[in-house]
C-alpha cells in the first residue's frame, strides 16, 4: 500500500512533553531557540552566561540566556461512526474520514509526535481505540483497520467519552464528522473538547448541500431508518440550500469561543488544501 499524503498541521498555545519534538513548548532550557535573558540567581546555569547583557545591567547582576525547548505533542483522532457518515453522494462520508485519519497517522509520527485514534458513535468503540503511539507501524494498521468499520451508529454522544478518556494533558485533536447532531449535543461535545487545541473537520457531501430543483427525492434517517417522500421544487430546494448554510454558520459560530474554526471537507480529500487551512488556524 503507498504511503499516505502528508499534512502539515501547527498546534496552537503551549503543550507540555516530556519528549524532544518539532513544536513550541511551555518550557525553558540551555537549548533550543533563543527566548531571553534572566538572572543568573534564578536560573543559576553558568554554562548560559550572557557576558554582555552582564556588563551592560548597571547594577552588576549576571545574566544567563533562555532557550525555548521544542516538544513532541500528542495528536489525536476522533472518528463519527454513527449512521449519517455511510452516506454516499457526490462522495463517501467514511471514506473521505479514513484518508484524513491515514494522513494524520503518518503524518504526526514522521515529525515525532504522538498519534491516537477514538473511533466512536453512542459510546466509545473499544475495538478502535489506540492510545497516543511513536509507532508510525501502529498508527497506520490502526488507521487501516477503521476503513474496515461500519457507520451504522444510533448518534454521536461517544465523543463526551471521548473527551473524558483524553484526560487533562493538553492535546491536538481532531473532531471529524459530518456533524449533523442535535443542537444540545454541539454544544456539549464542543464545551467538552475546550481544555484541548480541538480542529473540527467537517464533512460535506455536495449532493446534501445542493438537492435538484425538480422531481421526487426519498430521504432516509440514516439513525431511525425512518424514510419521507419530497416534491422537490425550486423553492423548497432554495430552503434547503439556505437551511443547511445555516447549519455551516451555527457550527462557525459555536466554535468560536471554545476551539478553532471548523474546516469543511467537500467530497474529497485534499491534503495541499486542508494543509493550508491547518496551519493557517
Amino acid at each position: 500500500m503507498n504511503a499516505p499524503r502528508e499534512i502539515l498541521y501547527h498546534p496552537r498555545g503551549r503543550f507540555r512533553s516530556n519528549h524532544l519534538g518539532p513544536h513550541a513548548s511551555t518550557e525553558v532550557g540551555g537549548f533550543g531557540v533563543f527566548r531571553d535573558q534572566a538572572p543568573f540567581l534564578r536560573y543559576p546555569d553558568a554554562r548560559r552566561i550572557d557576558i554582555r547583557a552582564s556588563l551592560r545591567d548597571p547594577f552588576e547582576q549576571v545574566y544567563v540566556r533562555r532557550f525555548e525547548q521544542r516538544q513532541s505533542i500528542d495528536v489525536v483522532a476522533i472518528v463519527d461512526a454513527s449512521a449519517s457518515m455511510g452516506f454516499t453522494g457526490a462522495g463517501d462520508s467514511f471514506a473521505l474520514a479514513c484518508r484524513t485519519v491515514e494522513s494524520l497517522a503518518y503524518s504526526a509520527t514522521k515529525i515525532g509526535d504522538r498519534f491516537g485514534l477514538i473511533s466512536c458513535d453512542e459510546r466509545v468503540r473499544n475495538n478502535m481505540l489506540l492510545p497516543p503511539t511513536r509507532s508510525r507501524s501502529l498508527a497506520l494498521r490502526a488507521a487501516w483497520r477503521l476503513r474496515e468499520e461500519r457507520p451504522d451508529g444510533r448518534n454521536a454522544e461517544g465523543f463526551l467519552a471521548a473527551a473524558k478518556a483524553l484526560g487533562v494533558t493538553r492535546k491536538l485533536v481532531f473532531l471529524i464528522s459530518d456533524f449533523r447532531w442535535p443542537r444540545r449535543l454541539l454544544e456539549r461535545v464542543f464545551d467538552a473538547f475546550a481544555l484541548h487545541d480541538a480542529s473540527p473537520l467537517v464533512i460535506l457531501d455536495s449532493a446534501e448541500e445542493s438537492p435538484p430543483a425538480w422531481g421526487l427525492l426519498e430521504l432516509i434517517d440514516s439513525e431511525s431508518g425512518a424514510r419521507r417522500l419530497w416534491a422537490m421544487r425550486p423553492s423548497l430546494r432554495a430552503r434547503w440550500i439556505e437551511q443547511e448554510k445555516g447549519r455551516q454558520a451555527f457550527l462557525t459560530q459555536l466554535a468560536a469561543d471554545r476551539c478553532r474554526a471548523p474546516i469543511f471537507m467537500r467530497d474529497s480529500f485534499d491534503p495541499e488544501v486542508l494543509s493550508l487551512q491547518l496551519m493557517a488556524a
